[in-house]
């Protein structure tokens, strides 16, 4: 029941998510990227810059920051994806960054290069 609960809540923190960014004119290139070897919340464009987007959504801090989730092991979850994404779409020669938005009730927050 309560998987259920979280995956509802985090699709709707995603919504949320790519209206922000496209609020701040980022490009939405992809939500909910799935491959082999796990999942990208967004893949996005930010002036030339491809961006991975890991989105965090809880209502309380009971259990900690939303950003205390993606933790080391996450991290390289992630990297290991979009990867496998730039592989895949034959973006040799990019700039990449790893960014995470955490939304705290209602509050959103943007943390750039929260991870390298």
């Amino acid at each position: 029941m309560r998987k259920n609960y979280n995956k509802v809540q985090g699709g709707i923190g995603e919504i949320d998510a790519v209206e922000f960014l496209k609020k701040k004119g980022y490009k939405v290139l992809e939500t909910n990227y799935t491959n082999k070897l796990g999942e990208i919340d967004i893949i996005a464009k930010d002036k030339g810059v491809i961006v991975f987007v890991e989105v965090k959504r809880r209502s309380t801090l009971m259990y900690g920051r939303p950003i205390e989730a993606v933790n080391f092991y996450k991290q390289q979850k992630i990297k290991k994806v979009a990867e496998f994404y730039l592989m895949k779409n034959n973006m040799i020669d990019v700039d990449v960054r790893f960014d995470v938005i955490e939304i705290l009730d209602k509050q959103i927050e943007h943390i750039e290069n929260a991870f390298m």
